[in-house]
């Protein structure tokens, strides 16, 4: 997972491959842990993204240490998406265009949500 936007987005034009970015509060939203849990780290969403998508972590943490330029780029990311609620995740085309959103977890199964992101790539 990169934390870089311009370099996720580098490398998905070079590869054409999707950008997933995940808004995240990934030490106290539990929607947030249950959507990494199941879907995120899943041997179904691993294989997909090797070969789809670069994904890029935007965290808001509340108590896991952040260099001041993350916190910063992740605010400005977070303003330039408009986010209003945690999880939130976006895909972006190789070209940087919003293709797909996602606000809150509901428990989708990781073969769900992949068949979800699957049908992106078309």
């Amino acid at each position: 997972w990169l934390t870089d936007l311009a370099k996720a987005q580098e490398k998905a034009k070079a590869e054409k491959k999707l950008v997933l970015l995940d808004f995240t509060g990934s030490d106290w939203c539990p929607p947030c842990k249950n959507l990494h849990k199941t879907v995120l780290i899943s041997k179904e969403f691993t294989a997909f993204a090797k070969n789809n998508l670069v994904p890029v972590e935007v965290d808001f943490p509340q108590s896991k240490p952040q260099s001041a330029a993350l916190k910063a780029a992740n605010e400005k990311l977070s303003e330039r998406f408009k986010v209003e609620g945690y999880p939130t995740v976006i895909v972006l085309d190789s070209q940087g265009k919003e293709i797909f959103r996602e606000v809150g977890y509901g428990g989708t199964s990781a073969k769900d949500y992949v068949a979800k992101l699957a049908k992106l790539k078309k």
